[in-house]
């Protein structure tokens, strides 16, 4: 069986990156693709990289019948995406890959994103997409909320080591190096060529991130108490990609032997031998992560180091896996590539 999808802000970064996952999917169909100033134009022509696809032709959302959609992805700015996801079909799946979702309480969301959230009852309804970890109630869900690709980072390396106890809850410092690809497509000065390139600048220092919102959300749900960590991201000359490197309080040898546990099983996440660390290389164009763990010089402190791709694991990637539990499919379907190197 075929499943007919479409992708509303197709014209993006992660849109683009959809449509290349699904391209080579069995089960999967583009039915449909949106954009907003490029409607009427043809995705060859706004991604050359795609030209070998047949492709629907860029339209408003207005344009396209959902009657036949089984399932949509919505690659659209926060705020645009509850506006337009309220009005879509009530039966109709959806994987949501914009921040509108994420956070299960308004005020929050309205403390990290500056307005208040016009479609609340959807927002109840929400799952939050971290696949690994809410896998069943993905594949029973209308709607899911795909994660921060920060966010999605730092719980991959987390989570596990907040729930089995084995790291101090109030000494965690995660440091990030984000590729630029994260900032999004739109044109902006700092992201120019001769402003980026041959340079890194940390961004939202002093805890003013908005996917500290998760974080908070997240592992203080797993603790049972609140969860505040140190976060800064670092934006870095590099196309795709996020390194985490997390300084910890809590012994080495036992935070690796509890990742290789949590992960043995997990056909995505790939925990290194005890001493080894990764490079976002080692990800690239894929949707695996990769977790590293080593001991430091100073006792009783440990680092993990985590890598993933931000446009595949962190986002697009996420939400394909998602929406193959949300359509009865084999959760690797589609996904199953091999990283890009170099």
């Amino acid at each position: 069986m075929t499943h007919k999808i479409a992708i509303l802000g197709a014209s993006g970064y992660t849109g683009a990156e959809l449509v290349r996952l699904i391209s080579s999917h069995p089960s999967i169909e583009i039915a449909a693709l949106s954009a907003d100033r490029k409607a009427g134009m043809e995705m060859a022509d706004v991604f050359p990289h795609l030209r070998h696809l047949a492709l629907p032709t860029l339209v408003k959302i207005d344009a396209i019948n959902f009657d036949d959609i089984d399932l949509c992805f919505c690659a659209l700015p926060h705020k645009t995406s509850q506006e337009v996801i309220s009005k879509l079909p009530k039966t109709m799946k959806i994987v949501d890959l914009s921040a509108d979702f994420r956070l299960r309480d308004p005020e929050a969301y309205k403390t990290w994103y500056g307005n208040d959230h016009s479609a609340v009852d959807i927002q109840q309804e929400a799952v939050y997409g971290l696949t690994e970890f809410y896998r069943d109630d993905i594949a029973k869900a209308r709607l899911v909320a795909g994660t921060g690709c920060n966010a999605a980072t730092g719980q991959f390396a987390l989570r596990p080591l907040i729930e089995a106890g084995v790291v101090d809850l109030d000494e965690i410092i995660i440091d990030m190096k984000v590729g630029v690809s994260g900032a999004g497509r739109s044109l902006k000065e700092n992201l120019l060529h001769a402003e980026l390139s041959e340079g890194s600048n940390a961004y939202a220092v002093g805890g003013t991130h908005r996917h500290l919102g998760e974080f908070d959300q997240e592992f203080s749900a797993i603790a049972g108490r609140p969860v505040k960590v140190q976060f800064t991201p670092h934006l870095v000359p590099m196309n795709r990609g996020i390194l985490a490197t997390i300084y910890l309080k809590g012994d080495a040898a036992e935070i690796h032997a509890t990742l290789a546990g949590a992960y043995g099983g997990e056909p995505f996440i790939e925990v290194l031998p005890f001493g080894q660390t990764g490079s976002t290389h080692d990800t690239r164009g894929s949707n695996f992560v990769h977790i590293g763990v080593t001991d430091d010089r100073i006792e009783g402190r440990a680092i993990v180091v985590a890598t993933l791709d931000n446009l595949t694991k962190g986002s697009s990637g996420q939400a394909l896996q998602n929406a193959n539990l949300m359509l009865g499919l084999e959760e690797t379907e589609g996904l199953m590539m091999a990283p890009l190197f170099p």
